[in-house]
């Protein structure tokens, strides 16, 4: 680690906050976490028309604690109610601020946006763009991860995982559609443990559809909140996910080895989430479910876009890591010390490697019967 830590401010919301963990994470850095909130939603109004007019108060939203000048390198936010906050406190501390997911509404003069490339955000040299949203990035997060998930399920063969997300604006999730796609994934990967898991969006007639299948591992939301994605990453060679559950499938493509198919639920080709899913399409590192299975087993290295980050964000920091690398090298020209990824934001896919023969099952129709409870 370099530096001093960053500040997260942090509206608390958990999709919200992980993402500037993974941020810091991935940085190598330290954080501190300051809670914000506007008090009363006008004040939140207020914000954006105070932030295009160039007034920063502190005066519009409450703050957890105070943060002291001088013991931070940047401040780091993610989601509107912690954008303004995030301006603020950063222009108080005298110290840069990175925006993480797009500032709608906002004046774009953060020092670094982090933005995902389905989102269009427009080109800048303070914008970075990604093709996924940040997950966490940390090896030791997922062995915990796995270790817990264990603890609840013994796996004893290959495993197929599925990810369940619910309807949006852009999505729905109809119980017809939803049984076509499981008998047929079923069908397919008969002779491997099958997993389940649903999200807080999951409308009761999925889950009761769900709960009469034979999953050996099944996690109901409404039931059970422990999140087993982590799990289901690490250890599954193949995963459905919904196409609505951006933060899921941008997991199941960075981390992992598993094969990654989309069961597809958009409802037309012009939002987000089909520009989200059209990018990872071209990238190879996804499937769409179409009743066959895909080999798109492929993963996104974000690095390259971590260093780009590094560099507008913290540029003499940046600096003199870039020097500190290339002295070494000439000090040790046949060490293995890795060079310094040049300053650039296109991500880089990584080819997985083929999965041992022996760990391959060959498929046979599964018994499937609706109506009876999962093992």
């Amino acid at each position: 680690m370099w530096g001093r830590k960053l500040l997260i401010v942090t509206d608390g919301k958990a999709g919200h906050e992980n993402q500037s963990k993974a941020f810091c994470n991935a940085l190598g850095r330290r954080y501190d976490l300051v809670h914000v909130a506007y008090p009363a939603p006008f004040k939140k109004v207020l914000a954006y028309a105070a932030d295009r007019v160039g007034v920063l108060t502190e005066s519009l939203f409450t703050v957890d604690a105070k943060p002291r000048k001088n013991m931070y390198d940047a401040v780091v936010c993610t989601g509107s109610t912690a954008f303004y906050p995030g301006k603020v406190l950063a222009n108080r501390l005298k110290v840069p601020v990175c925006a993480i997911l797009y500032p709608k509404g906002f004046r774009l003069n953060f020092d670094c946006i982090l933005a995902p490339a389905f989102d269009n955000p427009p080109k800048r040299p303070n914008v970075v763009s990604m093709p996924v949203n940040l997950s966490p990035t940390t090896q030791e997060y997922y062995r915990d991860c796995v270790k817990a998930f264990e603890q609840r399920h013994k796996q004893r063969n290959p495993a197929v995982g599925v990810i369940i997300g619910g309807p949006n604006p852009h999505a729905s999730m109809e119980v017809s559609a939803m049984k076509h796609q499981l008998d047929r994934l079923f069908e397919l990967t008969g002779a491997y443990e099958h997993w389940v898991t649903t999200s807080r969006r999951t409308p009761k007639e999925i889950e009761e559809l769900v709960d009469s299948y034979p999953f050996q591992y099944k996690l109901l939301y409404s039931r059970d909140t422990f999140n087993p994605i982590p799990a289901f990453v690490s250890l599954c060679d193949r995963l459905f996910v919904t196409a609505d559950s951006t933060g899921m499938i941008s997991e199941a493509v960075t981390q992992g080895k598993a094969k990654v198919e989309i069961i597809q639920n958009l409802k037309s080709g012009g939002s987000k989430f089909m520009r989200f899913i059209k990018d990872l399409e071209r990238l190879k590192v996804v499937h769409v479910f179409d009743g066959s299975l895909g080999f798109a087993s492929n993963k996104i290295d974000l690095g390259p876009t971590f260093e780009e980050v590094k560099r507008i964000l913290l540029p003499a920091q940046y600096d003199r890591q870039v020097r500190k690398t290339t002295a070494a090298k000439k000090k040790n020209p046949a060490s293995s010390l890795p060079g310094t990824p040049k300053p650039t934001a296109k991500p880089v896919v990584k080819p997985t490697a083929k999965p041992s023969p022996k760990r391959t099952a060959k498929p046979r129709k599964a018994n499937i019967q609706p109506g009876k409870k999962g093992q």
